[in-house]
């Protein structure tokens, strides 16, 4: 069988959302044809761990952990944090205090393209005894972090190894990087490392069309191939059913400040005002931004939020699925069109309705379209996101859910279905 040299920061005992799509392409890869060996860090700088993920690597695949240099440790010890909470993914936030300031343009500035630049002293001498040891076909890097695929472009050019490079985020279009204290310097030479890799690589992939285009506007000799995220069918919790006696609409995973969802707000105000759906609430489960709770209290609907800490993942899908509606946030952002977050796949998964705000004509409302399983609002529109939740309520309320995506159309968005098409990419890129 072939062999794909699979390099990734992020996977089990990591949780959170970058470790499941490497994680599920290492589940599924040999149903395609290929035999993954992984390269990650041990112990690195996580924002959390779910051990339970590591059932779902196969019992015969190799996994190499290497040391990394982590500046994670000396930020914690300067700023007296516990280490998971130094970490942030996803947004940047606002610094308090000169340290964090500090430490924030140490970040932009001195590590390039991430912090996590410290694995590849490590990652790079393994990878090469990997590729020797285990016959490797092809090399893929998933990032971010973006500093892996510099992990990528090395190996190449050392062994002649042929190299994909997985763009789950985009680099310097991500969604925080306005938030990044760079110098012009720094810009600079991110965005050189950037377009090094772009055109090194033998074959690029992202998530959406709309990033599949970024990419490509900055590679115009290459194109970039879209492979989706999607979700397991083997996660779908069984037999569970939107409970009778509270109307949730769950948001799973992090809410940062960027994402606060003004609107959501405003809604409950009105519903409150109206006396409207007394029994639907809003569950928030993973990390919510200190900014998110104050504007909850400021609205005065905090008694229409329920809070949740980050579960394990078979733990969020149930609450998701004891749920009448399930809720998205894209926050405004540059290339916002192109974000279809990874549980967005997993709400259609479940089958049940989806209430997003975000761009209405973006690529995550292309797909529930194409699925039926809700509707994108605008993030201003109050009333048409009071709408849709009375309309959640009032189903519910006489005992018939609304639905969201049948089984069928959500059948091409599965984690097996898209790593097949990894596979067929692999397959060319080692015939080439």
């Amino acid at each position: 069988m072939k062999r794909v040299l699979l390099l990734t920061y992020y996977f089990p005992p990591a949780g959170g959302p970058g470790v499941q799509r490497p994680l599920k392409f290492v589940r599924y890869l040999r149903q395609a044809g290929w035999e993954p060996v992984v390269l990650t860090v041990d112990g690195g700088a996580v924002p959390a761990t779910d051990a339970s993920l590591a059932a779902e690597v196969p019992p015969k695949v190799t996994v190499e952990r290497t040391p990394a240099l982590d500046p994670f440790r000396l930020y914690a010890r300067l700023m007296g944090k516990g280490r998971a909470a130094s970490v942030k993914v996803g947004s940047v936030g606002d610094a308090q205090g000169w340290k964090e300031r500090l430490a924030q343009w140490v970040r932009a500035n001195l590590f390039l393209p991430d912090a996590r630049v410290g694995w590849l002293p490590y990652a790079i001498p393994a990878g090469r005894r990997l590729i020797a040891g285990h016959g490797i076909d092809a090399i893929l890097t998933t990032g971010p972090p973006h500093s892996c695929h510099l992990a990528g472009w090395a190996l190449q050019r050392l062994t002649g190894c042929p190299w994909l490079a997985d763009f789950r985020d985009p680099w310097t279009d991500i969604n925080y990087y306005h938030e990044l204290p760079h110098t012009a310097l720094a810009r600079r030479v991110d965005g050189m490392l950037e377009r090094m890799v772009l055109r090194a690589a033998a074959q690029v992939v992202t998530v959406s069309p709309h990033w599949a285009e970024l990419l490509h506007q900055k590679t115009p000799a290459a194109p970039v191939a879209v492979i989706q995220n999607g979700f397991d069918r083997a996660d779908m919790p069984v037999n569970v059913t939107p409970r009778a006696d509270v109307c949730y609409v769950t948001h799973v995973g992090s809410l940062y400040a960027s994402r606060n969802p003004q609107a959501l707000w405003q809604a409950l105000q009105r519903l409150d005002a109206g006396g409207a759906a007394p029994e639907l609430r809003i569950r928030l489960v993973g990390t919510v931004a200190p900014d998110v709770h104050a504007a909850i209290e400021a609205h005065g609907v905090a008694h229409r939020v329920e809070r949740v800490p980050y579960q394990p993942h078979a733990d969020a899908l149930a609450l998701l699925c004891e749920s009448a509606a399930a809720l998205l946030v894209i926050e405004a952002f540059r290339h916002d069109e192109g974000m279809i977050t990874g549980k967005l796949y997993e709400y259609v998964g479940t089958g049940r309705h989806v209430i997003g705000l975000g761009p209405p004509d973006g690529d995550a409302a292309a797909l529930l379209r194409a699925t039926g399983a809700g509707r994108i609002w605008a993030r201003g529109d109050v009333a048409g996101l009071e709408a849709a939740l009375r309309r959640v309520h009032e189903a519910w309320r006489v005992g018939r859910p609304l639905t969201g995506a049948a089984p069928a159309s959500a059948a091409p968005y599965t984690r097996e279905a898209q790593t097949h098409r990894l596979g067929a990419l692999l397959d060319r890129l080692i015939a080439a």
